[in-house]
């Protein structure tokens, strides 16, 4: 790895880069599927080094924190780029971020939903656990 590759990498993006081992480290996503969300283009990294290192950068990882927040909601790939997209325009003062808030109230409703769902199951294993404990032998 070169270092010298990656200082230019971080100047061409104005910001500090992170080698993709820091960024696995700092998400808890695993080198395995970062590299997926790269080949299939949902989180590409911001550079690379000369010697085709992958660069994150801090915004990279504030994304990744999100798409990796909606996982276990059920999101699949296509809606966390969608929603991805939508925050990038949130930022703008157009058509498109009136329209982007829009879709971001359903993308809140959802979540809502996905949320309750998964209480509701949690409150069924802790069901589950209780009864399992009330029949142990101690």
């Amino acid at each position: 790895m070169s270092d010298q590759g990656a200082v230019r990498a971080g100047e061409r993006t104005g910001e500090v880069t992170m080698h993709i081992g820091a960024v696995a480290e700092r998400t808890a996503l695993s080198l395995r599927t970062l590299r997926h969300y790269d080949e299939v283009g949902l989180l590409p990294p911001s550079g690379r080094t000369d010697g085709g290192f992958r660069l994150y950068t801090e915004s990279d990882v504030d994304r990744l924190l999100l798409i990796r927040r909606m996982k276990p909601l059920g999101f699949t790939l296509e809606e966390m780029g969608e929603l991805l997209v939508l925050v990038d325009h949130l930022a703008e003062d157009d058509a498109a971020a009136a329209d982007a808030r829009e879709r971001l109230r359903q993308y809140i409703v959802r979540a809502e939903e996905q949320r309750a769902d998964l209480a509701r199951k949690l409150d069924m294993a802790d069901e589950f656990i209780d009864l399992l404990r009330a029949r142990s032998p101690e």
